[in-house]
């Protein structure tokens, strides 16, 4: 399964919206996202009605989490894990979470595959014991070139993409 992974998307919808043509286009049906959406009207207008796939995701240091977890519970598609999100697809261990410290505390205990984090809105991988701990980058385009990335549970590949060469 593949599976897309963005973080700081920071209410920028032209982004959210090329975004979610280009992984329909691509038949990508589950997202993680790894903390600033920023206003819920991001997820209940934008990434929910426009995405018929699971999308998990955590909260950031932006935006009301109070609100987020109440207008989520009517998306039956968008799980909130809080400040920590922990899954498993196709027997890969996932965590994700928003801030990097905490990333690299989830990587160091050794029973993730990989963990997703976002914040620094830089682009970075890199692998603590046996967990690849990784950060998409920020979709909104702040500070850096807006980026996301696709994880393959199958091949085990994991593709950066910018947002303006899709």
């Amino acid at each position: 399964m593949r599976l897309a992974i963005i973080s700081d998307s920071h209410d920028n919808v032209p982004n959210l919206e090329k975004f979610l043509d280009w992984i329909a286009k691509e038949k990508i049906n589950f997202i993680i996202h790894c903390g600033d959406l920023a206003a819920p009207a991001m997820l209940t207008k934008g990434l929910a009605p426009k995405f018929s796939g699971e999308i998990h995701m955590v909260h950031g240091n932006v935006g009301d989490p109070e609100l987020l977890e109440r207008v989520a519970k009517d998306l039956p598609s968008v799980t909130v894990h809080g400040m920590v999100g922990e899954i498993e697809v196709d027997g890969k261990k996932i965590a994700f979470t928003h801030f990097p410290e905490k990333a690299l505390e989830l990587a160091k205990k050794g029973t993730f595959d990989l963990v997703f984090y976002g914040h620094t809105h830089k682009p970075w991988e890199e692998v603590v014991g046996k967990t690849r701990l990784i950060n998409p980058g920020t979709l909104a385009g702040m500070f850096y070139k807006a980026t996301f990335a696709v994880y393959d549970t199958k091949t085990d590949k994991l593709e950066l993409k910018i947002l303006e060469r899709i």
